[in-house]
C-alpha cells in the first residue's frame, strides 16, 4: 500500500512538472529578446545566392542611414549577405543602433560591426551636442517656469494654512503639538509642489532618484540623530500626558526638586538648595517619577533601639502615645509603631506618623517628633544602648600594668554608661514645646513662581487645564 501511494504521488508530481514546463516554455520563447528568438527560430541561409542581392541590401541600408543624421557617417559593405559596417559615430549608442538596423534588413546573414567612435574635436561634434542640449533647455524654459510657478503656489498654500496659529493652538492640546502640526503641513505642501513640478517636466526618473536618495539620507540621519529624535518624541508624549504640574515637588531618577517648566528638550527643576537642574525629556519619560505634592498627607518614620531587657510593647505604646499628643501629627491615619528587628544588644522599633505637608514642613515635623519620643522613652526608664565594641591588643610580651589599669577603667565606665536608668516620673513634654516652628518653608516654591512669572509662557508645555496622568 505504501509503495502504491508513493508511486501515485510521484506520478502526480511528474504530471504537474510536465504541465508547468509546457505552460512556461511558450512564454519564455515568445517574451524574450531578439537573440532568444533567433535561437528559437534560426534564420535559414539559402544554398544559392542571387546575384545583385548584395547591392540591393547595401543600397537599402545606406538609404536608411542617410535619413538618420547620427548614422549618416556609416558606410555599409555587403558580400554574400554579410554586412560590414565601417565609419565613425559621436555617440557609442549609435554604433549599437546601426548594427540592430542592419540586422533587420531582409537577406542579411550577419553583421560585422567595425564602426568606431569619433573623439576628435576638429569636427565640433562635442560642441554640436552641447549646443543641442542648450537649445533643448531653452525650449524647455517656458514649461520649466510654469512648473516652478505651480510648485511655489502649492508651497504658498501650505504656508498660508500653517499661518493660522491661533486655530491650530485651539484644536491641539498644547503649543508644542500645534507647532509640530504646522511644520508638518508646510513640509507636505512643499514636497507636493516639487513632485507636481517634476511631473509637469516629465522628470519621473529624476523624481524617483530624488525620493530614493531622500529615503537613504533620512535613514542615515535617523541613526545618527537617534538620541535627538528620541528626546523630541519624549517631549511630545510628556506634553500630552502631563505627568506633573508646575512647582510640584518631584523625585526623578534620584534627582529631587520643584518643577519650573517643561520645554521641548528638557524638564527644568529647581533643587531644594536653589540650583537649576535640567533633565533630558527622554530620561524623564522613561524614569520612575515620585511626586510628593499630589497627596498632601505624607508619612514619616524613624527607628529607635531600646535595651534587650526592656519590654518592646511598652516602648511602642509609649512612643505612639507621644506621637498622638503632638498637634501637627494627624489622628487619621493614626501613628503606629512596629518592632523592626532584635539586634545584638538592642531591640529596634520603627515609629511612623502622618502629617499634612500644606500646614507642616516634613523635615521640621520629623525632626521634632524624633527627640520627643526619644526623651519620653529615656524618662520612662528605657535605655537606648549604644553598640559595645571589644578591643583586643596582640602584643609580643605581657601587657604592662599601666595598660591593664587603663583598660579596666575604660571597661568599667563603659558598662556603667549602658546601665538602664531608673524609671522616673518626669512629665511628658508639652505639645506647645514640640509644635513650635513647623510651618512649611516656601522659599524654593516662591523662587519657582517668580521665575515662571518672568519667563515667556510659549516655552512651557505644562498646561494646568489638562488633567495630570
Amino acid at each position: 500500500m505504501t509503495m502504491r501511494v508513493a508511486a501515485w504521488i510521484a506520478a502526480v508530481l511528474l504530471g504537474f512538472s510536465a504541465v508547468s514546463a509546457q505552460a512556461i516554455l511558450p512564454s519564455v520563447t515568445t517574451g524574450g529578446s531578439e537573440p532568444a528568438q533567433a535561437e528559437a527560430a534560426p534564420v535559414q541561409i539559402e544554398t544559392e545566392y542571387q546575384s545583385g542581392k548584395d547591392e540591393q541590401i547595401a543600397s537599402r541600408i545606406s538609404g536608411i542611414f542617410s535619413e538618420i543624421p547620427s548614422l549618416s557617417g556609416i558606410v555599409p559593405e555587403v558580400r554574400e549577405g554579410v554586412v560590414t559596417l565601417s565609419g565613425t559615430v559621436s555617440d557609442p549608442a549609435d554604433r549599437v543602433r546601426a548594427e540592430a538596423i542592419a540586422a533587420r534588413v531582409s537577406g542579411v546573414v550577419t553583421v560585422e560591426n567595425r564602426v568606431t567612435r569619433d573623439v576628435s574635436v576638429d569636427k565640433g561634434q562635442a560642441f554640436q551636442s552641447l549646443s543641442q542640449r542648450l537649445t533643448n533647455l531653452w525650449h524647455l524654459g517656458p514649461l520649466a517656469g510654469m512648473a516652478i510657478l505651480v510648485a511655489l503656489i502649492i508651497g504658498a498654500i501650505g504656508y498660508a494654512i500653517a499661518a493660522f496659529r491661533g486655530f491650530w493652538e485651539r484644536v491641539t492640546p498644547n503649543v508644542f503639538l500645534s507647532d509640530l502640526i504646522r511644520s508638518a503641513i508646510r513640509f507636505i505642501f512643499v514636497v507636493g509642489g516639487v513632485v507636481v513640478g517634476l511631473d509637469m517636466l516629465g522628470a519621473g526618473a529624476l523624481l524617483g532618484a530624488v525620493l530614493g536618495g531622500a529615503g537613504v539620507v533620512g535613514i542615515a540621519l535617523g541613526f545618527a540623530m537617534r538620541d535627538t529624535i528620541e528626546n523630541y518624541v519624549a517631549s511630545l508624549m510628556l506634553s500630552l500626558r502631563q505627568p506633573f504640574r508646575a512647582n510640584d515637588h518631584v523625585l526623578i531618577e534620584g534627582m529631587e526638586g520643584r518643577v519650573i517648566r517643561l520645554t521641548s528638550r528638557a524638564t527644568i527643576l529647581m533643587t531644594l538648595d536653589g540650583n537649576h537642574l535640567r533633565i533630558p525629556n527622554s530620561t524623564v519619560f522613561k524614569a520612575v517619577i515620585l511626586n510628593y505634592t499630589r497627596n498632601p498627607q505624607r508619612r514619616f518614620e524613624f527607628v529607635l533601639g531600646i535595651d534587650a531587657n526592656d519590654s518592646p510593647d511598652e516602648a511602642r505604646h509609649l512612643g505612639v502615645k507621644i506621637l498622638k499628643s503632638i498637634d501637627f501629627i494627624l489622628d487619621t491615619p493614626e501613628p503606629s509603631a512596629v518592632v523592626e528587628e532584635v539586634g545584638d544588644s538592642n531591640i529596634v522599633i520603627r515609629f511612623m506618623g502622618w502629617l499634612d505637608q500644606e500646614k507642616t514642613d516634613f523635615q521640621k515635623g520629623r525632626s521634632r517628633a524624633i527627640p520627643a519620643v526619644k526623651d519620653a522613652l529615656e524618662d520612662a526608664g528605657f535605655a537606648l544602648p549604644e553598640p559595645i565594641y571589644r578591643l583586643r591588643f596582640d602584643v609580643g610580651g605581657n601587657p604592662s600594668p599601666e595598660l591593664l589599669a587603663s583598660l579596666s577603667t575604660s571597661t568599667a565606665e563603659g558598662h556603667k554608661g549602658t546601665q538602664a536608668r531608673p524609671k522616673s516620673t518626669k512629665e511628658m513634654p508639652k505639645a506647645s514645646e514640640i509644635t513650635q516652628d513647623v510651618v512649611p518653608e516656601n522659599e524654593v516654591a516662591q523662587m519657582v513662581d517668580r521665575e515662571r512669572a518672568n519667563a515667556p509662557s510659549e516655552s512651557d508645555l505644562l498646561d494646568s487645564r489638562r488633567p495630570v496622568e
